[in-house]
């Protein structure tokens, strides 16, 4: 590789390394541990057929590598008690994407947030106990911050994973 390759993948990585490529037992691992966050080194190794020494450099490598950036609890929305969901659409301000990234990431019930190209700037995942909140939401806090033109919201009344992993 190239000095020259190697800093554009540096920067690409962000993190002044070279990025390195993903091989069959760094794929499987990630399967395993997207399925199961809190599988055990040994139960990794053996379902994978490498040696805990191995598993544990590899998964401490990934991790390092910013690959694997968290270990998490999937909650079930409703169980927890959001029962409301919605996608909602934000049509910004030029130039005003920093400031109203900020601002969403200070609501309350907001899940997730994309920046689009597109028709719409900015896909927000909100989850919130009811209508009233998501209402409260959508036209008390986040049409009221500045730069945000317009939203567009869709309720969701069902959601599922994919079959497939990636990683796979």
């Amino acid at each position: 590789m190239s000095q020259e390759t190697a800093d554009e993948a540096a920067r690409a990585a962000g993190s002044g390394r070279s990025v390195r490529a993903l091989d069959e037992v760094d794929r499987r691992i990630l399967d395993e541990l997207v399925r199961d966050g809190r599988t055990s080194v040994r139960t990794l190794a053996e379902r994978i057929h490498i040696s805990r020494t191995n598993a544990y450099a590899r998964v401490e490598r990934l991790v390092r590598d910013g690959v694997i950036t968290g270990f998490r609890a999937q909650v079930a929305p409703e169980a927890a008690g959001l029962g409301t969901s919605a996608y909602m659409a934000l049509t910004i301000e030029q130039n005003t994407w920093r400031e109203v990234s900020a601002e969403l990431a200070r609501v309350r019930y907001v899940e997730h947030v994309a920046l689009l190209s597109g028709e719409h700037d900015v896909l927000a995942l909100v989850r919130a106990p009811d209508n009233a909140a998501l209402r409260d939401v959508v036209l008390d806090r986040v049409q009221r911050i500045a730069g945000v033109l317009s939203t567009r919201s869709w309720l969701v009344f069902e959601e599922f994973g994919g079959t497939q992993s990636p990683w796979q």
